[in-house]
C-alpha cells in the first residue's frame, strides 16, 4: 500500500536558532533512509514541519513493504579462496557463514578483481521492521552541538522527547524511538490548546494541529505569516520593519501560533543614537523596530506574540515595560560615556593585551597608525586625518556602551568623535575602519575610512601570520580570511598593488617579532582567497592565466580578466595558447637573463626574420594599448602574429647544434613571450 507517512518527535522547547536546520536535517535524514530501503515510491514527495515543541515531517508516497531485494554478498577473491584446487578455510568460512554450499556460490568481478558470491533474493520487509531504525540513524546524525539526558533514560537528544507519532496512511506503525513508543496522538499550544489532538490520518496533521491545536506546524508558515503581518502593520503606521539578520527565522522559532502587536517607547530615548535602540530591541527583546520615510526610529516597535488575545493591552504594557528598562540603560551608558573623550581614553589601552605575543592593545594602535600614513601617502589622502582616525579608532572600545553591546565598536566611535569636536571625516572613518565586516558588505565610502580599515586588516593578517596562528581547514579564530578578502576589495576599488602595502604592515613591527617568511606566506595566501573570490564570476584558467601574470595593481585585474574572456573566444586563442606552451617550456631549459640581444644578422631563415619584424612591431602595438589600461587591444594585436608563431615553429629548429645561433633563437623567443605574457599568461588557458 502506497500512503502517507507522518512522523512527529513532541520536545521541550528546541533551540531557536537551530530549529530550521533541525527539522530540514531531519527530513533528509529519514528520506534518505526510506529511499535506501526502497520504501519511497518515485521522487520523494515530502513536507518538514518544525515548531517550537516538534520536529515532524510527512512523506507522501511511502509503501508498506519493500520490494523483493537482490542480495549480493561479497566474499574473498578467487586468490584467496581456491588454493591447489581446494578451498581455503577463507571461502569454507564464507560458505558456513551464509549456511549454504561451496557449491551455491557464484563468481563476480568487483570491480578490482574476481570474487566469491552469494546471490540470492529476499523477501521485501514491512516498513514497520524498518522505521525505527531509520529515525534513529537520522538522529543521530542531526547536527546536534550538546545533547541532554531527561529522567532517568539514558537516551540523548537536543532537548526532552515526550512524544512519537509514526503514522502511515490510518495506521500507527509500531515501533520505539528514544524509548517512546509510536502513539497517534499529540499536544497542541501550550496554553491555547488542552486536550489531545488525536490524528486518525497522516495527512491530516498539520490541519488538526492548526484547527484544533493552535499550531502552525510550517516553520515556512508561520514565516511568511510573521513577515506579512510585520509588513502590514508597519503599513499602518506609514513605517519600515528595521529586519536584522537571523531576527524572523529565530521569532519564528520561538512561536507557535504567532500575533503580531504595536507597542510603543518614550519619544526621549530616540536622543539616545537610534543603532543603539534598535541593537538592544532585537538583541535582547527580539522585536521588531520601525523606520521612517527617512530611515530614522520612531517610538513605535512591533513584538511577536504566542498567544491570541481579544484585548492584548496586557501584552503591550508588559513588553513596554520590559523594553523601558533596557532603553534607561542605554541612555545611561550614552551619557555616561560622553563625560570622558575618546583622546582620555588612549591611555588605558595599555592596560589591554590584544595578544601575549603581539603586545597591547595601545601598540596595536601604533602600528595602526603607522601604516596608515604609509597608505594614506599612497591614496594621496590626508595624512594627519588617517593617522588620527587610527589613533582613536580603538578607543571606543573601552566605553560602557560597546561594553554592553559589542557590535556597537567603532559606530559609538563616531557618536563620541562628533560630541568631542572631531573632523567629521574621523569620525566616519571611526565607523567605517571595520568594514567589510563580511562577505559582501559595503566598502568604506570615505578614503580616510578606506586607509584605517586597510591599515586595520592588514595590521591583523600579517601579525597574527607572522607569529603562526594561520587559519586551518574550518579554523579561523582571528577571521583571516575574511580579512584577506576585505583587504584584497579595498586594493581593487584602489588599484593598489599587493606587496607593498604588506611589506608596510611588516616594517610596524620590530624586527624579528614575526617569522621571516611572513610576507611571502601571506601573499601566497591571498593570492589563493582572490582566486577563489575570481572564480565566482571568471573561469578558472582565465582567473589563473592573469594572476599568473603577476599583476601588480589589483584594480587593473577585472579589466585583465574581461580582456582574456573575450580573447579566449576569438578563432587564433587556443593556436596562440599553445605556442605560447611551447615558448615557455623551452625559455625553461636556459637562464633567460644570461641570454644575449638579438643579433638580426644570426637570423638565417625567412621564417625567423619574419617573426621578429612582426613581434617587433606588436610591440610597439602592445606597449601603446597597454599605457592607456587598453588590454583587449594588447590581446587582440596579437592575432595577427598568429602565422608568423606557426611557420617559424614549423620551419626553425630552435636548438640548433650552433650555440650562437640557438641563443639568437631563444632570444627571439624571450621577446615573444614577453608581449604574449604583458597581459596574462595566455598558456595557461584551456582549448
Amino acid at each position: 500500500m502506497n500512503a502517507p507517512l507522518l512522523i512527529e518527535l513532541r520536545t521541550e522547547e528546541l533551540p531557536p536558532k537551530a530549529l530550521n536546520l533541525l527539522g530540514e536535517s531531519l527530513a533528509s535524514g529519514v528520506v534518505e533512509g526510506l529511499a535506501k530501503a526502497q520504501l519511497i515510491s518515485g521522487a520523494a514527495d515530502y513536507q518538514v514541519y518544525a515548531a517550537p515543541r516538534r520536529l515532524a515531517l510527512l512523506v507522501n508516497n511511502v509503501e508498506s513493504i519493500q520490494a523483493d531485494q537482490q542480495i549480493i554478498k561479497k566474499g574473498p577473491s578467487l586468490a584467496a579462496g581456491m588454493k591447489d584446487g581446494e578451498p581455503t578455510k577463507a571461502l569454507l568460512g564464507f560458505a558456513r557463514s551464509n549456511q549454504i554450499s561451496i557449491e551455491q556460490l557464484s563468481q563476480i568481478n568487483d570491480g578490482k578483481q574476481m570474487v566469491f558470491a552469494y546471490e540470492y533474493k529476499q523477501s521485501g520487509l514491512p516498513l514497520s521492521a524498518l522505521l525505527s531504525e531509520i529515525l534513529n540513524h537520522a538522529i543521530k546524525k542531526l547536527p546536534i552541538p550538546k545533547v541532554m539526558h531527561w529522567g532517568s533514560s539514558s537516551f540523548t537528544f537536543v532537548r526532552p522527547v515526550h512524544g512519537l507519532m509514526m503514522i502511515h496512511g490510518s495506521t500507527i506503525v509500531s515501533g520505539s524511538v528514544l524509548g517512546l513508543v509510536s502513539q497517534n496522538w499529540t499536544l497542541g499550544h501550550r496554553f491555547l490548546s488542552t486536550d489531545k489532538i488525536v490524528i486518525n490520518q497522516a495527512a491530516d496533521y498539520a490541519r488538526k494541529l492548526f484547527e484544533e491545536g493552535k499550531v502552525i506546524a510550517s516553520f515556512a508558515e508561520r514565516k511568511a505569516k510573521i513577515e506579512q503581518g510585520l509588513r502590514r502593520e508597519a503599513a499602518e503606521l506609514n513605517a519600515e520593519v528595521a529586519f536584522a539578520d537571523g531576527l524572523l527565522d529565530e521569532v519564528t522559532a520561538l512561536v507557535e501560533w504567532p500575533v503580531v502587536i504595536q507597542a510603543g517607547f518614550d519619544e526621549r530615548f530616540l536622543q539616545v543614537p537610534q543603532e543603539c535602540l534598535i541593537l538592544t530591541m532585537q538583541q535582547n527583546q527580539k522585536y521588531f523596530p520601525l523606520l521612517n520615510a527617512e530611515g530614522k526610529l520612531i517610538n513605535r516597535f512591533l513584538l511577536i506574540s504566542n498567544l491570541e488575545a481579544d484585548n492584548p493591552v496586557h501584552i503591550i504594557e508588559g513588553n513596554e515595560r520590559v523594553l523601558r528598562a533596557r532603553l534607561s540603560d542605554a541612555e545611561f551608558f550614552f551619557k555616561q560615556d560622553q563625560k570622558a573623550t575618546l583622546t582620555s581614553r588612549l591611555p588605558k589601552l595599555a592596560n589591554v593585551v590584544y595578544h601575549n605575543k603581539l603586545g597591547s592593545l595601545a601598540e596595536r594602535v601604533e602600528r595602526i597608525t603607522a601604516l596608515s600614513g604609509t597608505i594614506a601617502t599612497m591614496l594621496g589622502a590626508d595624512v594627519a586625518k588617517a593617522q588620527r582616525a587610527a589613533t582613536l579608532a580603538k578607543a571606543d572600545l573601552l566605553t560602557d556602551m560597546v561594553g554592553e553591546f559589542p557590535e556597537l565598536q567603532g559606530t559609538m566611535g563616531k557618536y563620541y568623535a562628533l560630541h568631542d569636536g572631531e573632523n567629521i571625516d574621523i569620525a566616519i572613518a571611526i565607523e567605517q575602519h571595520y568594514w567589510p565586516r563580511f562577505a559582501n558588505d559595503s566598502l568604506p565610502d570615505n578614503i580616510i575610512g578606506t586607509v584605517v580599515a586597510l591599515a586595520d586588516k592588514l595590521e591583523t593578517l600579517v601579525g597574527i601570520w607572522g607569529i603562526g596562528l594561520i587559519p586551518t581547514g574550518d579554523k579561523d579564530p582571528y577571521a583571516l580570511r575574511r580579512s584577506a578578502l576585505g583587504i584584497l576589495r579595498m586594493l581593487m576599488q584602489h588599484n593598489l598593488p599587493l606587496l607593498p602595502v604588506l611589506q608596510a604592515a611588516l616594517n610596524t613591527f620590530p624586527t624579528g617579532q614575526l617569522a621571516e617568511n611572513t610576507v611571502t606566506e601571506v601573499q601566497d595566501f591571498m593570492r589563493a582567497r582572490f582566486a577563489v573570490l575570481l572564480q565566482n564570476t571568471y573561469a578558472q584558467d582565465v582567473v589563473e592565466a592573469v594572476l599568473n601574470g603577476n599583476v601588480e595593481n589589483l584594480g587593473e585585474v577585472v579589466a585583465r580578466l574581461n580582456a582574456v574572456s573575450a580573447f579566449k573566444k576569438l578563432p587564433e586563442a587556443a593556436a596562440l595558447a599553445a605556442a605560447n606552451k611551447r615558448v615557455h617550456n623551452l625559455l625553461k631549459k636556459v637562464q633567460i637573463s644570461t641570454l644575449p640581444s638579438i643579433n638580426t644578422a644570426l637570423l638565417q631563415q625567412k621564417a625567423e626574420e619574419n617573426l621578429y619584424q612582426a613581434t617587433k612591431n606588436v610591440a610597439e602595438d602592445i606597449q601603446a594599448a597597454l599605457s592607456t589600461k587598453d588590454f583587449h587591444q594588447a590581446l587582440a594585436v596579437l592575432t595577427g602574429i598568429k602565422e608568423k608563431v606557426d611557420a617559424f615553429f614549423a620551419d626553425v629548429m630552435v636548438m640548433a647544434d650552433e650555440e650562437q645561433i640557438r641563443n639568437n633563437r631563444l632570444a627571439l623567443l624571450r621577446l615573444l613571450s614577453q608581449q604574449m605574457n604583458a597581459v596574462a599568461n595566455i598558456a595557461l588557458l584551456n582549448e
